[in-house]
C-alpha cells in the first residue's frame, strides 16, 4: 500500500468517525424508545386501551399549559421590569414576590394558592370561592408561580443589553419607556428565547402536579385508571410515552424557532 493510499484510508476513517460523532445519538435513542412504546400500543390491546383512556386528558393538559404560559409571560415581563426599576417601592415589591415564590416548593404553592389565596381573593371581590373551578385555580397557581421564574429570565435578558443602547436612544429624544419598548425589549426577548423555551417545557411537565387538585389532565386520568385496573406498569409506561413525546416535539420546535431567529 502506497503512502497516498494510506493517507486516503486514514482520512476516510477520520471523516467517518467525525460523522458518527455528529449524529444526534440522544435523539435517536429517545425516538427509539418512543417507537418501541408506539408499537406496544399498536399490537397490545391492553396498552391500546390505556392509551385511549389517557388520551382523554391530553386536551386539558395542553389547555392548562398554553393559558398558564401566556399569562405567566405577561406577568413575568411586568415583574422583570419592576425588578430593575429605579423606583424603590416597585423594585422591592418585585424582588420580594420573586424571592418568596422561588423559595417555596411548587406543590406547596399550588395548595396554598388554590385553597387559601383564591378563596380569599374571591371573598374580597364579593363572590364565593366555591364558584371557582379547580381548573381555574390550577391555572392561577401556575401563572403566579412561573411568572416569578420568567421575571428573572427577562431581567437577565434586559441587563445583557449594553447600557450604551439606552443612552443612545435617550440622546435621540426617546423616552425611557419608548426606548425600552422599541430598542431594549426586542433584543432581550431574542436573547432569552432558549430560557423561555426551557420554562415552557418545564411548565408542561409541571401540569402533572395539578392532578392533586383533581384536574383531569393526563396524570390524573392515568391515576384514576390505575385505581380501577391495577395495571401499574402499562399505565405509567404509557403516561411516560405521552410526556416524552410532547416534550421532545416541543424541544425540537423550539430549536427550529431559535435557528430561524438567529438567521434573521
Amino acid at each position: 500500500m502506497t503512502v497516498d493510499s494510506q493517507r486516503s484510508s486514514t482520512s476516510e476513517q477520520r471523516s467517518g468517525r467525525a460523522l458518527l460523532e455528529k449524529l444526534p445519538w440522544w435523539l435517536l435513542i429517545i425516538v427509539g424508545i418512543i417507537l418501541y412504546m408506539v408499537v406496544r400500543v399498536l399490537v397490545d390491546p391492553t396498552y391500546a386501551r390505556i392509551f385511549k383512556t389517557i388520551l382523554q386528558g391530553l386536551g386539558m393538559t395542553l389547555q392548562v399549559t398554553v393559558i398558564s404560559f401566556i399569562f405567566a409571560l405577561v406577568l413575568g415581563m411586568v415583574l422583570g421590569l419592576g425588578r430593575i426599576s429605579k423606583n424603590f417601592i416597585l423594585r422591592n415589591l418585585a424582588i420580594t414576590y420573586i424571592e418568596f415564590i422561588r423559595g417555596v416548593p411548587i406543590l406547596v404553592l399550588i395548595f396554598s394558592i388554590s385553597f387559601a389565596v383564591v378563596p380569599a381573593l374571591s371573598s374580597l371581590l364579593g363572590f364565593s370561592g366555591n364558584n371557582v373551578s379547580m381548573v381555574t385555580r390550577a391555572i392561577i397557581a401556575l401563572v403566579l408561580i412561573y411568572a416569578a421564574y420568567i421575571a428573572e429570565i427577562f431581567r437577565a435578558g434586559i441587563e445583557s443589553i449594553g447600557r450604551g443602547q439606552m443612552e443612545a436612544a435617550r440622546s435621540l429624544g426617546m423616552s425611557h419607556v419608548s426606548a425600552m419598548r422599541h430598542i431594549i425589549l426586542p433584543q432581550a426577548i431574542r436573547n432569552v428565547l432558549p430560557a423561555l423555551g426551557n420554562d415552557l417545557i418545564a411548565l408542561l411537565k409541571d401540569t402533572s402536579l395539578v392532578s392533586v387538585l383533581g384536574v383531569r389532565e393526563i396524570t390524573q386520568v392515568a391515576r384514576l385508571s390505575v385505581s380501577s385496573t391495577f395495571l401499574y406498569d402499562q399505565t405509567y409506561f404509557t403516561l411516560t410515552l405521552f410526556y416524552l413525546t410532547m416534550t421532545l416535539i416541543l424541544s425540537l420546535m423550539l430549536q427550529w424557532l431559535q435557528r430561524r431567529v438567529r438567521q434573521e
